[in-house]
């Protein structure tokens, strides 16, 4: 089951008991200064490569089934490859958090909210413990028990951030737009930065049990200096 609210689809994450023996991998809690940090202002951190399960689409994600089957087949994969390394190894992750890649030909479309010029790209990110193997056999099984879902879309892609701002905004997706650009027009000026990567969102709030204005998004700027 999915839910969409303010124009992204989640899906639960995994809660399961955590199992003697087992190592339970959970990024969100192992890699804070990634995905914590401050609501104050936008802070510096250098990204490691990362890799994620990744399905790239176009279009108004409140409208589009498109966005809705593309985050259903992410998922799909995400609990296959999870229970795939676990079967493999015993160690066991945390699926999630989703996140998201934004980009457009014409960059006003953002501030203006026009959703339907947007191009997206919306992963789920993995534990390094994850090989390529696994991400093969998970996305074969996934395929299997959802055929309906775009899932030969979905693949295993590799992120080199490096040097990003960012900050944690509390509030609607839609409530963005001045945090957004504070960071193009004054932080980064003032800063000596300028683009090195499109616009990057990690989603910790659970729109089924969060009011929008008490939600959790990570709004990240790769950036290399001006």
């Amino acid at each position: 089951m999915n839910v969409t609210l303010a124009g992204r689809a989640f899906l639960p994450s995994a809660t399961p008991a955590s199992v003697a023996g087992i190592m339970k991998i959970d990024l969100k809690k192992d890699r804070k200064d990634l995905y914590a940090p401050s609501a104050r202002d936008f802070s510096e951190v250098v990204v490691p490569p990362i890799t994620y399960l990744a399905i790239d689409g176009h279009g108004d994600p409140n409208t589009a089934q498109e966005y809705v089957d593309a985050v259903s087949a992410l998922y799909a994969a995400g609990y296959a490859v999870k229970f795939g390394l676990r079967a493999r190894t015993g160690d066991d992750f945390v699926v999630g958090p989703l996140e998201g890649l934004w980009s457009s030909d014409d960059p006003a479309s953002f501030a203006e909210r026009r959703k339907d010029a947007w191009e997206w790209t919306m992963l789920i990110p993995l534990p390094d413990q994850v090989a390529d193997d696994d991400i093969r056999a998970g996305v074969e099984k996934a395929t299997a028990n959802k055929p309906a879902l775009p899932l030969d879309r979905v693949s295993a892609r590799r992120l080199d951030e490096g040097l990003s701002l960012q900050i944690m905004h509390i509030g609607s997706y839609d409530d963005e737009t001045p945090t957004l650009a504070r960071l193009h027009h004054v932080v980064m000026p003032e800063r000596g930065y300028t683009w090195n990567g499109p616009h990057h969102e990690i989603y910790l709030g659970d729109p089924r049990r969060i009011a929008p204005e008490r939600l959790r998004t990570v709004l990240r700027q790769p950036v290399r200096p001006a």
